[in-house]
């Protein structure tokens, strides 16, 4: 594929609107050097010489959105503390509008520790309280949705569920009964939790993991290409999902499309994997876009495969790199068979 049509490709992504509901959280990364062992307990002391933070979850996504050239908003509810105001500086800093972040009295802002001495992983920390929205937070925040739904020309609509409480089944289905009202496509990256509730959305994007406890299946099992296209259909046809997008790691993308009766599966690229965090945030942004404008199933597999591979290259959660993200697309396009 040439430069212009890859060129023209990226293009279209640009002014696309985006609603992320979901689950938000704070990465933070404290970065040391070890040199001993504690007399305390058998566990290294990290000298911390920096501390950073990020946006994590549903706000990743919406970051990997506005790299890509899209124009995200992202809904989501976070407490009133300390910690809000760093998560609503990290949003001014990466030029995301705050108008649909619901702060709620009495919630606890989630925030991951990632400690990290010479250069290895040692350790993680959440600091959170998982709380399901009461039935007047709930309403509170339904409201909020619909009215950027209503005031603005919105695209798509991607759910980014954590299970930090903010779904539910009801809100769920009355998000997706008025979006559907509005012909908004919908794309879902879900948790076990709830993942039999998104009934009816375009595009359902679970990992391997996700898949096999949201079917019960056991998570050691070593299904085929033939039991994944299996469950994959049937789940599809049960929940009358359009397509179901099943990130497997090294295996690559598995993708069972209900319009046309059809399977694909995209083997991964080889890559030296630093960090896999946020890798899946990456590839439900990539496969809406490239769904959304109409392009193949095997282009949107190359694409979100090339993608999340990308970002599993760097320590912590960052966005896509769009400019890299063109490179690789038009390098291996040609690996992509036609339709």
């Amino acid at each position: 594929m040439d430069t212009e049509k890859v060129d023209g490709i990226f293009e279209e992504f640009k002014n696309t609107k985006i609603l992320v509901i979901g689950d938000v959280m704070i990465d933070c990364y404290l970065t040391g050097k070890v040199t001993r062992i504690s007399p305390e307990a058998p566990v290294p002391i990290v000298n911390v010489q920096s501390r950073s933070y990020r946006l994590g979850g549903a706000a990743n996504v919406a970051l990997n959105l506005k790299s890509l050239g899209a124009d995200p908003i992202l809904c989501s509810v976070i407490g009133s503390d300390s910690k809000a105001k760093v998560f609503y500086n990290l949003m001014e800093d990466c030029d995301l509008t705050s108008d649909a972040i619901v702060p709620m009295y009495g919630r606890r802002t989630t925030i991951k520790y990632r400690i990290i001495g010479n250069n290895a992983h040692i350790a993680r920390v959440d600091d959170e309280k998982i709380q399901q929205l009461k039935e007047r937070e709930k309403r509170q925040f339904l409201t909020t949705v619909e009215q950027i739904i209503d005031h603005n020309n919105i695209d798509a609509i991607i759910f980014e569920d954590y299970d930090k409480g903010i779904f539910s089944k009801d809100l769920i289905s009355e998000i997706i009964s008025f979006a559907k009202r509005k012909n908004i496509f919908i794309a879902v990256d879900p948790k076990e939790k709830n993942f039999n509730n998104y009934k009816g959305v375009n595009l359902f994007k679970p990992n391997m993991k996700e898949l096999s406890r949201g079917l019960h299946v056991e998570d050691n099992a070593e299904l085929t290409l033939d039991e994944i296209h299996d469950l994959a259909k049937k789940f599809s046809n049960t929940q009358q999902i359009d397509r179901v997008m099943i990130t497997m790691s090294s295996k690559g993308i598995a993708f069972y499309d209900r319009t046309n009766d059809s399977f694909f599966h995209q083997p991964a690229f080889h890559r030296r994997v630093s960090d896999v965090s946020g890798a899946g945030d990456t590839v439900i942004s990539v496969s809406t876009l490239f769904l959304l404008k109409g392009h193949t199933v095997e282009e949107t597999c190359l694409a979100s495969n090339l993608a999340g591979g990308l970002v599993c290259e760097y320590v912590g959660v960052v966005p896509i790199s769009a400019s890299q993200l063109k490179s690789e697309f038009q390098k291996n396009s040609d690996t992509a068979p036609e339709k």
